[in-house]
């Protein structure tokens, strides 16, 4: 997909739909049902984009299996909402986005969250391998208390009142963050169990949880910062990569969005794991990353009934 904005596949429902015919199926078109490639476009006006399978004889479409299924946008304004969504480095609200489709504060808001889907992996990434470096800090996403009305107001410094979240970066390399429940060395555990590859050289800071006895020793620190003292950088270990991404996480978060809910954080999570991961400065540009968005899309189908499962997604 091409950055510029006034390709036809932006404002062209014809083209759109042939762009994506073009990107799901490069070798030919094949059933999402049976996978037979022995199928037909349908003809008519009221059958336009239709496939027809002749072995299973199940209808489709490109957007079937998608996120685009059962949707009445057009799809020219989907491509247009996956593209503004991966180039916007500190995300785009769903009040712009409908001002910028001509659609509705909630159709914006529900095509956000599905194309934040989209952008969420199957499955989190391994980091470190061979001897890769990484680094791992926690911290807490809310809103200030003074900017808080009285009665919000937390009576505690700290956490509380905010949404804590756990994260893991790879130097030049991805990151994947968490939202937990609690920053406890149970939790810690989990996600170093699943993400942290023996060969890698691990740094954090000084907090007690990431050294805890019941942290695997496998995976236990080989340098610790200790900010407690005021130290932030000791030869090579900091921690200053994942400090990174959490100032563009809550830059996009208080700057953009001003509010997310504790039901949906994962979800926004997801969208600036997933610009950081296809950023810039690994050479990826803005029609690349929202191509890539575009390859998530199939296989996933989220429900506004029920937006708290993506159907064909095993996370």
């Amino acid at each position: 997909m091409t950055c510029d904005l006034t390709n036809p596949i932006f404002t062209d429902e014809t083209a759109a739909t042939a762009h994506m015919e073009s990107d799901r199926w490069p070798n030919g078109v094949n059933c999402p049902f049976c996978g037979s490639v022995n199928v037909h476009r349908m003809g008519g006006k009221t059958q336009a984009g239709m496939f027809l399978c002749n072995d299973c004889r199940d209808k489709f479409t490109v957007r079937t299996g998608t996120i685009f299924e059962r949707s009445h946008i057009p799809l020219h304004k989907w491509l247009l909402a996956t593209h503004l969504l991966a180039a916007s480095k500190k995300g785009m609200s769903s009040l712009q986005l409908s001002r910028m489709l001509g659609i509705t504060y909630k159709s914006a808001w529900f095509m956000c969250h599905r194309i934040r889907a989209a952008m969420r992996p199957v499955s989190a990434p391994v980091m470190g391998g061979n001897g890769g470096t990484v680094e791992m800090d926690a911290t807490f996403v809310g809103g200030k208390n003074k900017n808080k009305h009285r009665s919000k107001r937390a009576n505690a410094y700290g956490g509380k009142g905010k949404e804590p979240v756990l994260a893991l970066v790879e130097r030049d390399g991805s990151v994947t963050a968490h939202h937990v429940a609690s920053v406890t060395a149970k939790n810690v555990g989990k996600v170093l169990d699943a993400q942290l590859h023996d060969d890698a050289t691990f740094y954090t800071d000084d907090d007690g949880v990431f050294q805890a006895k019941s942290i695997k020793p496998r995976h236990r620190p080989d340098g610790v910062v200790r900010h407690s003292i005021g130290e932030y950088v000791k030869g090579d270990v900091h921690t200053n990569t994942i400090e990174g991404y959490f100032s563009i996480l809550k830059r996009g978060i208080m700057g953009t969005y001003h509010h997310v809910s504790e039901q949906h954080l994962k979800r926004y999570l997801a969208e600036f794991d997933f610009r950081y991961n296809e950023r810039q400065a690994l050479g990826v540009t803005d029609g690349e990353r929202a191509a890539r968005a575009l390859k998530g899309a199939v296989g996933k189908r989220l429900t506004y009934r029920n937006p708290d499962e993506i159907k064909g997604d095993p996370r």
